[in-house]
């Protein structure tokens, strides 16, 4: 899209403090039990969080509207501490299995 002057970027919101994880988040029943140890402890601590978060909201407006006045804005943008943690620990890990693993990488190419 970049040809004809139109920008996109991916936004990665961590969380905010709106009422999606609250009394407006429509909860579909368990299908599965299976899933249940899994997923009780990541519901519950949803719940814990709700009313807790780190983002604010007008904030993220704020940065939304900066976003869209950039003359070269990011492909991805990551809204909150959160967001940006785990992406940049995700990074960090991948950094270090490569390093770990870059011999056997390169192994693979014909020699020159």
């Amino acid at each position: 899209m970049a040809p004809f002057g139109i920008h996109v970027t991916a936004l990665a919101p961590g969380q905010f403090r709106t009422d999606w994880a609250g009394r407006s988040m429509d909860r579909t029943p368990r299908s599965i039990a299976d899933y249940d140890a899994v997923m009780d402890p990541i519901r519950a601590a949803r719940q814990a969080k709700s009313g807790q978060q780190s983002g604010d909201p007008a904030r993220a407006a704020q940065a939304l509207l900066a976003l869209v006045e950039a003359p070269a804005p990011p492909t991805r943008l990551f809204l909150g501490d959160d967001a940006l943690g785990l992406v940049e620990g995700k990074m960090a890990a991948m950094e270090a299995e490569i390093a770990q693993w870059r011999a056997l990488s390169r192994s693979t190419s014909f020699a020159a």
